[in-house]
């Protein structure tokens, strides 16, 4: 389609490609979509799906699955060009359709994009970049107790970045969420890429003194509870639930009317599940339950509570009234959950990890504590519960810096439409 003039803005036909999409692009592609760009996207999501906030959804999916005797090192890029080679079939069809694009935006992480220039080679190619992997210094080698050692493994490790070598050649320009992960990236792509975080929507996701949360025993917290907030997407060794678990007997302990409260499912998002050998069918939930409960009285165990995948509304209700929320990382990609806690204003003790320094400032933002010291972990959050004024500075703090540095409509929002403009 040729691009045409409207009160002086070029509209042109702009291409999204994200497997679970909208995922990062949640904001950007109906803003784009609502400035009057014919905005399409490729997933591979419910099927059926027509048009999503004026945004037209095309799925597509995978003719195979992974070969089951292929080298264990190889299997992670086989999958690659599987859903490239799906979200190629997919982009002839559109081409023959009559669409086509004059910029695409796509997560290439997965794969999908790897062909995409093959059937557009005039368009313009942004990335997001979320992480560039590393065999040492980053998550791989970070927790001796479930590393894999060896040659083998730094070599498995290497060729997980064949696919963002690959785009790198002929992507036009990268957009990454926050600096620290946007320096994992090799020196000569890292020039291109724009950092902007994806953004937090202040309006929404605020404090509110008269939030209140139902636990699955039916007792309804608000904000004169002490509640302790724990949030991931599957609880995993990542993000730290096991150093998190095993803070939990002292903090028992030590806050005799605390309730805790821990958000997540149970299968695993970024690392790597538990043995079978080793453990059984358990999964990492269960572990490290089995592993601390001794140490914990059944009363006290009363006042811990899994609450499951929350639906959003809830989960910023427990975050509302939340007394001390934690948040621990490997070196990896910065949740969006840290974020929304330092907006609503949760008082955060964190590890001091990258990126979390980032944002967390210790002292300031929020408290810092060494990843792996469970015992430092308890005792500051008690220290910072006793201290009513310390917690009200955090939050205060917290709170403006998302406002002043990621907020959604005035910050991020904006430069995101400018980078897209820029391709």
């Amino acid at each position: 389609m040729a691009c045409q003039a409207r009160n002086s803005l070029i509209l042109v036909n702009i291409l999204f490609i994200h497997q679970n999409f909208p995922g990062q692009f949640q904001h950007l592609a109906p803003a784009l979509a609502r400035n009057g760009h014919n905005v399409v996207a490729l997933h591979m999501g419910k099927k059926g799906l027509s048009t999503w906030q004026d945004v037209k959804m095309v799925s597509y999916s995978a003719s195979r699955g992974t070969s089951k005797e292929i080298h264990p090192w190889a299997g992670d890029f086989e999958t690659k060009i599987i859903r490239g080679e799906a979200c190629l079939a997919a982009s002839i069809k559109l081409k023959k359709a009559g669409f086509t694009p004059d910029k695409i935006i796509a997560h290439h992480g997965w794969g999908e994009s790897l062909f995409i220039k093959q059937v557009w080679p005039n368009a313009a190619l942004g990335i997001y970049c979320e992480f560039y992997y590393e065999p040492n210094g980053l998550d791989v080698d970070f927790d001796p107790e479930f590393s894999t050692k060896g040659v083998g493994e730094q070599c498995r490790v290497l060729l997980k970045n064949i696919n963002n070598l690959l785009h790198f050649p002929f992507a036009d320009a990268g957009i990454s969420p926050t600096s620290w992960q946007a320096s994992t990236f090799p020196e000569h792509f890292r020039e291109k890429i724009a950092v902007i975080h994806d953004g937090i929507d202040t309006s929404v996701v605020r404090a509110n003194k008269n939030a209140t949360f139902k636990l699955p025993n039916g007792t309804v917290l608000n904000s004169q509870n002490e509640v302790i907030t724990f949030v991931n997407r599957n609880f995993e060794p990542y993000r730290g639930y096991h150093i998190f678990m095993r803070s939990l007997p002292e903090i028992l302990k030590l806050r005799k009317d605390a309730i805790v409260v821990l958000v997540g499912g149970e299968g695993v998002s970024y690392g790597a599940p538990p043995n079978a050998g080793k453990y059984g069918n358990k999964t990492w939930k269960q572990i490290f339950i089995d592993e601390v409960a001794p140490n914990i009285s059944p009363q006290d165990f009363k006042r811990v509570a899994f609450v499951g995948e929350l639906e959003y509304e809830r989960y910023i209700c427990l975050l509302q009234l939340s007394s001390v929320h934690v948040y621990l990382t490997f070196p990896f990609v910065l949740s969006w959950s840290l974020m929304e806690a330092m907006s609503i204003g949760c008082p955060i003790i964190a590890s001091d990890t990258p990126p979390v320094a980032e944002v967390i400032h210790d002292g300031i933002t929020g408290l810092l504590v060494d990843f792996f010291d469970h015992k430092r972990l308890a005792f500051s959050i008690n220290e910072l519960l006793n201290d009513p004024c310390r917690r009200e500075s955090l939050s205060k703090a917290a709170s403006e810096f998302i406002r002043s540095n990621y907020d959604l409509n005035d910050v991020c929002l904006p430069k995101q439409i400018e980078w897209v403009n820029s391709l």
